[in-house]
C-alpha cells in the first residue's frame, strides 16, 4: 500500500528549518549565548553549538544545510523500476507465494540492480517512498463465513458459560 504523501520533509518544512538556521546565524553574529538562541528558536543547545562551530569556520554560509548525509542507493529512476518489478508479484520472480518480504526484496535488488542493501535500509527506503508493511491475514481457503457467524452466535455462548 502506498500513502499519497511520499515521506520525508515537505519543501515547506525544509524551508522552515533553513530559516531557523539563518536566524541562528544572525544571533550568533550578535554574540548571543547558545542557551538563549536554543530557547528562542526552540532547538537543542547541541544544535546551536554545532551551528556555532560551522559559523566560526565558514561564516553565515557554514550554517546552511548540506542536504542528506548520504545519497540513496537507488535513484528515483531505479526505484521506479523496482516498483514495476514489485507490481509484477513475487511468483513471477520465482517465489512460491504472493508475499513480498524484505529478504525477497533484497534478493530482487541484488539480481536486478547488482546492489546490496541491508534489510533496515530497504525498509527505510520503502517507507520514504510511501510504502507501508502489510501483514496478510491467514484464512483457510475452505473457510465458510456463514458457518463461522452461526457458530459465534449459537455455539460460543453455550461454551462460554
Amino acid at each position: 500500500m502506498r500513502y499519497p504523501q511520499g515521506g520525508g520533509l515537505t519543501a515547506e518544512r525544509q524551508a522552515f528549518r533553513e530559516r531557523i538556521r539563518m536566524e541562528a546565524a544572525v544571533m550568533l553574529a550578535a554574540g548571543r549565548s547558545s542557551t538563549d538562541i536554543a530557547k528562542e528558536l526552540r532547538v537543542s543547545v547541541r544544535s546551536v553549538q554545532r551551528w556555532r562551530r560551522a559559523w566560526r569556520a565558514a561564516g553565515p554560509g557554514g550554517v546552511r544545510s548540506r542536504g542528506p548525509a548520504s545519497r540513496p542507493k537507488l535513484s528515483d529512476a531505479l526505484f521506479a523500476v523496482l516498483e514495476e518489478e514489485l507490481a509484477k508479484g513475487p511468483v513471477l520472480h520465482g517465489w512460491p507465494d504472493q508475499r513480498w518480504t524484505l529478504a525477497r526484496i533484497e534478493t530482487l535488488i541484488g539480481r536486478r540492480f547488482h546492489k546490496s542493501m541491508t534489510l533496515s535500509g530497504i525498509s527505510q527506503m520503502l517507507r520514504r517512498h510511501g510504502w507501508s508493511h502489510q501483514v496478510p491475514s491467514r484464512r483457510a481457503l475452505e473457510r465458510d463465513e456463514v458457518a463461522v457467524a452461526g457458530w459465534v452466535k449459537e455455539v460460543w455462548p453455550r461454551v462460554e458459560r
